[in-house]
């Protein structure tokens, strides 16, 4: 008996039995819909969240801080100490001064980060972010220039402007070492609105942030101690990252911490790989307990058709052929439910993307002003790799014939004699 034979008996019993089939073909669907469904959200999410990151990581950069725990400041002119610890492999480093504060304009006041950074330097590393949607960023800015981010100027989304180019701006900071606490300002103009970021950021530009010049942030603050460190390096191969980290924090006496742009983004990718395999555990669940019912199926077909089996048997059918037969039909249900399932959970993962989106953006809570809305949030679009195609459509193929062997060996192993008396 051809193998074709096979397939089209295996195909005929299914059809015989339509209801009972499509059934137990739901079950595979099911299950195979919910492991597509999860792994292309999850991996959309990654991939979002990847490139969200990355435009707010300079992958080439290292962060240097101080450790909360030793007492250690780290001071503006130490970024000259970083630079002649390593000239070969250290491009460009600059120090930057953070402090919390208020932006007033034309009567109303919203609370941003300032930030102190040399723009010249900042621009460099973060070229891609660090770019003006309105204005210019100068290289040699005045002391009174300000650089606000997108959500600073347009805190609603909805082009209702908080300040724009040109504008005269008061910038506040509570300076809460004097006694009794005291209020610092100076009026400031705006030079440039950033591009939209969106995302999180390490060091990098932020939709939320105010940028004035170093020279003008140590004057201000009254301080030469700054937050972090940004050191871009000439590449992001891991034994230069390393290399250089290390002898950054050698030429410091270990009071500081180096962290990697890179090493953050890969134990974000671990977190998700994790993750991935978990959610396909879960799904998988509900495709063994559909493996479950082929068995059902299967063994129900068997005694019914057990006359059947002891006629095609006296007519010279060998066991290794009933087992075929059966197990043709087992693979026929999970390859069909398989392939059903991948393009059920593709449109499940796309409908439930755009309900999240319609209700507002993943990850849109990065902000500090005026209840602003998610649009810098991180939109998923579900991606379908390869792996999880084939990998979807092997798995229901293997879980049916698994679950459709014992049924089949059970068939195969009838008696004609006794086969042609049941009843």
């Amino acid at each position: 008996m051809k193998i074709t034979d096979i397939f089209s008996y295996a195909f005929s019993a299914i059809k015989l039995r339509k209801l009972r089939a499509g059934l137990t073909t739901l079950g595979v669907v099911i299950g195979i819909a919910a492991i597509v469904a999860l792994l292309s959200i999850t991996q959309g999410l990654q991939v979002a969240i990847a490139t969200q990151l990355q435009k707010g990581f300079a992958t080439d950069t290292l962060i240097v801080t101080a450790r909360s725990e030793s007492g250690f400041k780290l001071l503006v002119n130490d970024t000259r100490t970083i630079e002649e610890i390593d000239g070969e492999n250290v491009t460009v480093s600059l120090a930057v001064i953070l402090r919390t504060g208020y932006i007033k304009s034309g009567g109303r006041t919203s609370r941003v980060s300032i930030v102190g950074v040399n723009f010249t330097a900042y621009k460099e590393i973060y070229s891609s972010t660090f770019s003006a949607e309105e204005g210019d960023i100068p290289q040699n800015p005045e002391n009174n220039a300000v650089v606000v981010g997108k959500r600073v100027s347009d805190p609603w989304g909805n082009g209702t402007l908080f300040c724009r180019t040109g504008d005269n701006v008061e910038i506040i900071w509570t300076n809460t070492t004097a006694r009794p606490l005291k209020n610092e300002t100076f009026t400031g103009s705006v030079v440039a609105v950033l591009k939209e970021v969106g995302g999180f950021s390490l060091g990098g530009p932020s939709d939320t942030s105010i940028y004035i010049p170093i020279t003008q942030a140590q004057t201000f603050f009254g301080t030469e101690e700054c937050e972090m460190i940004i050191v871009r390096l000439k590449n992001a191969d891991k034994a230069t990252i390393e290399s250089t980290a290390k002898a950054i924090r050698e030429a410091f006496g270990g009071q500081v911490t180096v962290t990697s742009s890179t090493a953050i983004l890969n134990v974000i990718s671990s977190v998700f790989s994790t993750i991935e395999l978990f959610l396909a555990g879960i799904a998988a669940i509900s495709l063994l307990v559909a493996g479950i019912g082929i068995m059902n199926i299967m063994i129900v077909s068997m005694m019914e058709r057990t006359r059947e089996i002891g006629i095609l048997k006296a007519l010279g059918m060998k066991n290794r052929q009933v087992l075929l037969i059966f197990l043709s039909e087992a693979a026929i249900i999970g390859l069909l439910g398989a392939v059903i399932g991948v393009g059920a959970g593709w449109g499940i993962a796309q409908v439930t993307v755009r309900i999240f989106r319609g209700g507002g953006s993943f990850g849109g809570g990065m902000r500090q002003t005026n209840q602003a809305s998610l649009a810098n949030g991180i939109t998923i679009s579900p991606v379908l790799t390869p792996t999880v195609l084939f990998g979807a459509i092997a798995f229901g193929l293997i879980v049916s014939l698994l679950f459709g062997l014992y049924p089949a060996w059970r068939a195969s192993k009838l008696k004609p004699v006794e086969a042609l008396r049941y009843e």
